[in-house]
């Protein structure tokens, strides 16, 4: 017997129920669907497993750019120093002056960290650096002024200038100097890749919808005569629907699972290729895999989708069916 036909109740047989009975009834009259319904799918084993695996390849791509997004912030996050700010003391400030400075800025909410390069440090640093060492040294005067890099908290262009010129009015400060086209072309990168991954999940969830829908189409169109004789004998369109939404349901939920197996493998593929390349880099960078609420995030959304798109075929294509005379 269909899963259309299990636990219907006739109208000789009910009896007068309290409030609580109604209510247990009705819980496990839907758990029964959705066995049922789970049944159906393993009934038809090789086109259940294809519109899995179809909604499956579907949403991994949207995940997987999600994850992207997520890393290559990530990595940008291990840029900030490209934020800092640069402020060139005056030549004739004082120990006391620079101390008091440093105190009031890293006391300051918009500053997330403080450093100060000495001349002396400086001068070192470039000697290093610039191989010039020995000739250095017969240098008399150091030419080279202290320094205060500053990191603010909101790495944003427009906050991080904001602080350069609100520092740069103290007294002791000769200048500060803020590398802004970086940090313009570095935040327009990561919004255009936000929005591309957003468009690109639109359109694939989008034919989700699709896929779900139409195989919930086909799967009504082969129960057409069963779902005449339901109506014949006082069955609803709710009562019918049913389990068709916890089949809909049922594919969301395993091709969310098979998206997410699917991400883990490709990131466990790539990890030795990227700690390869880190190695060469002098990187300690580590692909970070989704957490499990971005996990329950993916199953919330394909079981959603699966929901949508049962319920958009049913409500129009079992409301169409109706029995036919003799």
């Amino acid at each position: 017997m269909s899963i259309l036909f299990s636990g219907r109740a006739t109208g000789a047989t009910a009896k007068k129920i309290s409030l609580m009975q109604r209510w247990w009834m009705s819980w496990t009259h839907h758990l029964r669907q959705a066995i049922g319904s789970l049944g159906e799918l393993w009934r038809t084993p090789l086109a259940s497993l294809m519109t899995i695996a179809v909604l499956g390849v579907s949403l991994t791509l949207p995940t997987t750019l999600h994850l992207l997004v997520k890393n290559v912030q990530s990595i940008s996050g291990s840029f900030t120093q490209a934020a800092e700010i640069s402020f060139f003391i005056k030549d004739d400030a004082t120990e006391a002056q620079i101390t008091t400075l440093r105190t009031m800025l890293s006391a300051d909410p918009e500053i997330e960290q403080v450093h100060f390069i000495s001349k002396q440090q400086a001068m070192e640093e470039f000697s290093q650096l610039s191989g010039f060492g020995q000739a250095m040294q017969h240098v008399a005067d150091n030419p080279l002024p202290n320094v205060l890099l500053v990191l603010p908290r909101n790495t944003q262009p427009q906050a991080a200038e904001t602080l350069r010129a609100r520092i740069e009015q103290e007294r002791i400060v000769e200048f500060g100097k803020l590398d802004i086209a970086w940090l313009e072309r570095l935040d327009a990168m990561l919004l255009l890749l936000r929005q591309a991954v957003l468009a690109i999940a639109v359109l694939l969830l989008s034919a989700v919808l699709l896929i779900i829908g139409n195989t919930i189409r086909l799967s009504i169109m082969n129960k057409k005569e069963e779902i005449e004789v339901m109506k014949l004998v006082g069955a609803t369109d709710a009562f019918i629907q049913r389990p068709f939404l916890y089949t809909g349901v049922w594919f969301g939920l395993f091709g969310g699972c098979l998206a997410f197996l699917i991400v883990e493998l490709m990131l466990w593929w790539l990890e030795a290729a990227i700690g390869h390349i880190t190695e060469l880099y002098h990187s300690h960078f580590t692909l970070m895999a989704m957490s499990l609420s971005e996990f329950m995030a993916l199953i919330g959304i394909a079981v959603a989708l699966g929901l949508a798109g049962s319920y958009l075929s049913v409500s129009r294509h079992i409301r169409a069916i109706e029995p036919t005379g003799p």
